[in-house]
């Protein structure tokens, strides 16, 4: 429900945004969502290592332990959250904006709207932690709930903001007040989770520990940082080329189709969502058991996901039509119909990704990424340049199935 409810909305109020703001301005909007996605990335992987050491710690019944690591984590992402803060102002006045092609009466519209990114990065690498935290805790419920109203928002805000202006920094504001609710919202969600399964008297722990603590958090946090700084560059790598290579306009054809194949992954990110908390927990409870738990939700996934991708290429020639209307570029249907392929695929990988981090594993994950990067930068830019539009979807598809392919290898290394 948390992530198919905001879907709903993303369907309902796209095609009017698109009528009211235009292709070029929405095509750069969902760059936006796109850059807000990776700000993530700020939080050096501490959010996901919080679980991962917070949900151990549960396992092995050492909860006394927890308050040290979320103050240690929290430390660290405030102050990696505002030096990201300082590095994308400072690119936005070195004129990076400069290398998408848009027209010349957006260049104020647009040098805002990174500022108004910017200030929202400390917000999501703060709000990773406490979401981490919430995980570690099985507190799905309370995670949902604001995702729900986030994900809402996220669609929402830009459309009611059209009604009274088409401009892109007012559109991107309300983006940024959603950040701010939620780091509110996530951080009391985590401190009920606290009170209520640890004893308010457990005093604070030695420096040493602390010292552990901080080691811990980035030894997993070092490496699932690569992998948090490669991995939405490969997920979001297609729409720039596209918009280097081709034009914004062309982002808006290619991210239709995208936005309806790529959503129908939600109820893979709901599985391995409470997948790697829970396997974190089994690895540790049940040294044996655990594989039952994990290839049973493998096939279910597999098996649900064949289904849906198969219905999708079938459905999409009357969905988009339906969807968009008159504004629907052409090419958006076939693109869509190529890229159900590589969800397919990635689908199966997001499982194999979520047990290597549960077994503490993210250097491998990492590895992976880097070893992706240059392969597929070569192969996007050889098919756009060969087939246009259609080469970004058939370069994003035989990513997944690479991606899917290693990851499988390294579980089995482990």
């Amino acid at each position: 429900m948390g992530l198919s409810i905001p879907l709903l909305m993303a369907v309902a109020t796209i095609p009017p945004l698109i009528e009211i703001i235009g292709l070029e301005r929405f095509g750069l909007l969902s760059l936006a969502w796109g850059m807000i996605g990776y700000a993530g990335v700020f939080d050096l992987g501490i959010g996901r290592a919080t679980t991962q050491i917070v949900a151990g710690m549960i396992g092995k019944e050492e909860q006394f332990y927890i308050p040290d690591v979320i103050k240690s984590a929290i430390n660290l992402t405030v102050k990696t959250g505002f030096i990201g803060f300082a590095l994308i102002s400072i690119a936005s006045f070195l004129g990076v904006q400069n290398l998408i092609q848009y027209s010349a009466e957006l260049e104020n519209e647009i040098t805002i709207s990174l500022f108004i990114l910017a200030a929202a990065i400390p917000l999501q690498a703060i709000s990773a932690t406490y979401k981490g935290v919430n995980e570690a805790f099985e507190n799905f419920f309370g995670i949902n709930a604001l995702r729900v109203g986030l994900g809402s928002i996220n669609f929402l805000g830009p459309f009611f903001i059209a009604q009274f202006t088409s401009n892109l920094s007012w559109l991107l504001l309300s983006l940024l007040i959603s950040r701010l609710m939620a780091l509110f919202i996530l951080k009391t969600l985590a401190i009920i989770c606290v009170r209520k399964n640890i004893n308010d008297k457990v005093e604070n722990q030695s420096l040493y520990l602390q010292k552990d603590i901080l080691k811990r958090l980035f030894s997993f946090g070092a490496w699932f940082t690569i992998s948090n700084i490669i991995s939405p560059i490969l997920l979001q790598l297609d729409r720039f080329f596209i918009a280097i290579f081709i034009s914004a306009t062309a982002v808006a054809a290619y991210m239709l189709p995208y936005q309806i194949v790529v959503q129908s992954l939600i109820l893979v990110g709901a599985v391995t969502t409470v997948a790697f908390p829970r396997l974190t927990r089994l690895l540790i409870e049940e040294p044996t058991g655990w594989k039952s738990f994990f290839f049973q939700w493998v096939l279910i996934v597999f098996l649900v996901m064949s289904l849906v991708t198969i219905g999708l290429v079938f459905t999409l020639p009357k969905i988009l039509p339906y969807w968009i209307g008159k504004n629907l570029p052409d090419e958006s249907i076939q693109i869509g119909q190529t890229l159900c392929i590589g969800v397919l695929f990635n689908s199966i990988g997001s499982m194999y990704f979520a047990l290597l981090h549960a077994k503490g594993r993210s250097d491998l994950t990492a590895k992976i990424h880097l070893l992706e990067i240059p392969i597929f930068i070569i192969i996007l830019f050889y098919l756009i340049n060969i087939l246009g539009i259609f080469g970004a979807a058939w370069a994003w598809t035989a990513r997944m199935a690479m991606d899917t392919f290693f990851l499988f290898l390294a579980s089995r290394k482990v």
